[in-house]
């Protein structure tokens, strides 16, 4: 028969925790990454405005100037030159357009300069159209390049925009951080998932020895050792609760068991005894005592006795094992006072010369099993007539508690000894050491 792995819910339990953790930590690491690269590149837009800021504000006050001096020939086209070169460093460079989006000039004159960004006719028309926060990035010689467009007016306060300059830095410090960041992460995440796969098969395997524990205590207990039991330790938890809940299982089934096979033991002793004495009269009639009348009645007689109460006998292991085996009771609203009185007749036959007294407690109504309490309170008065000299008094009665009824039957004869009281739900148990039928009992009752 195919047999799943022992390990198999240990590893499901730790991939299933490493696979959460890694999700986990992915998320939480794009996250950070996206957050730094956004970071990086704003810090870098903004640096770049900043820097061209002061250069940007003196070419408007020469512009200014030249329009105060009356100065026509200086225009956005006869010093885009000077102001491309201003803006131009190690790390940036910058590009002058025209009103009409063509280029006016390329700062770029040593070689060690950045190449300059291609144009966008796109991102230029929204400059020119007065979007002071134009930004992107382009590949540049293999090279990620952010580019900043920076509207040109005469007037700061004014609409008109009469050129643009761009200004394009490569990323490759910021690239090489994010580069730096990803593999932190990558290895932070494979630390860390080497350190939950450790710590989960730990977690697992120290959650889970009890549920092994369990399945070999399972196993002992089918090979026929009812005995065994988990007894887990220290536990509180639902393992501990579920462990508790299998011994208490255990026990039970043990307890069964054990009544099984009393049950079945008592039975053969019961029923060997009337079939013995059958089998004893039959083998006297065969050797001929059926030529004496007056024997032969006499072993007739006897045989239906131990015939009868054999009968008796097997009618109440039916009514048992019927009980045993029904699933739902036929219940019925009882007004108990009314049903006493219709009893009393049937215990007033039963008890014979004994007195019967009944003791009525509050009229209650309950739900019950009418012909099985009927049965019950039978059994209990024909053990008190059994058990109670002539002449002597048997009591019914009953009162109520907090949502119960106690029905007693109670006599004055010599009562139940305490070592005896345990056994009262046993089948086929007798206070009589001796088991004798004196009293025609099975203990079936």
């Amino acid at each position: 028969m195919f047999r799943r792995p022992s390990g198999s819910l240990r590893a499901k339990l730790t991939l299933l925790y490493v696979g959460l953790l890694a999700i986990l930590l992915l998320a939480l690491g794009s996250f950070l990454y996206l957050e730094t690269e956004r970071f990086l590149e704003t810090t870098t837009v903004v640096r770049l405005r900043a820097q061209a800021k002061p250069v940007v504000d003196g070419w408007l006050a020469m512009m200014e100037t030249a329009t105060l001096n009356r100065e026509p020939s200086l225009d956005l086209a006869s010093t885009a030159t000077e102001l491309s070169r201003a803006l131009t460093s190690r790390e940036t460079t910058a590009v002058v357009y025209d009103a009409t989006g063509a280029e006016l000039a390329d700062g770029r004159r040593l070689p060690e300069e950045p190449l300059p960004a291609p144009a966008d006719p796109a991102a230029i028309s929204r400059a020119l159209a007065g979007d002071n926060e134009v930004t992107y990035t382009v590949e540049v010689a293999g090279q990620r390049t952010l580019v900043a467009l920076v509207p040109l007016r005469p007037e700061p306060d004014q609409d008109v925009v009469v050129g643009v300059v761009q200004l394009s830095t490569p990323l490759d410090l910021v690239d090489a951080i994010l580069w730096r960041q990803r593999a932190m992460i990558g290895l932070g995440t494979l630390v860390t998932l080497v350190a939950g796969i450790v710590g989960g098969l730990w977690l697992t395997t120290s959650t889970l020895n009890p549920l092994g524990r369990m399945i070999g205590t399972c196993r002992r207990i089918a090979a026929g050792d009812l005995g065994q039991r988990v007894n887990l330790p220290h536990r509180t938890d639902e393992i501990g609760e579920l462990a508790a809940a299998f011994d208490d299982m255990a026990s039970q089934i043990e307890t069964t068991f054990a009544g099984q096979r009393r049950f079945i033991a008592d039975a053969a002793h019961e029923l060997r005894t009337p079939v013995t004495a059958l089998s004893g009269s039959l083998e006297v009639l065969l050797r001929g005592a059926q030529d004496n009348p007056d024997a032969a009645n006499s072993l007739t007689q006897g045989m239906h006795r131990d015939l009868e109460r054999l009968r008796r006998m097997l009618e109440q292991l039916l009514d048992l094992s019927a009980l045993d085996a029904a699933a739902t009771v036929d219940t019925a609203t009882i007004e108990l006072g009314a049903f006493v009185t219709s009893f009393t007749g049937l215990a007033r036959t039963l008890a014979h010369e004994r007195e019967l007294r009944i003791e009525p407690g509050p009229a209650v109504t309950l739900l019950a099993d009418p012909d099985r309490l009927e049965r019950a309170l039978a059994n209990l008065v024909d053990n008190a007539a059994q058990h109670t000299a002539a002449g002597g008094a048997i009591r019914l009665g009953w009162q109520t508690g907090p949502g119960t009824v106690d029905i007693w039957v109670a006599d004055d004869g010599e009562g139940i000894s305490p070592a005896d009281v345990p056994h009262l739900f046993d089948p086929f148990y007798r206070g009589d050491r001796s088991r004798s039928r004196r009293r025609g009992g099975t203990g079936l009752g």
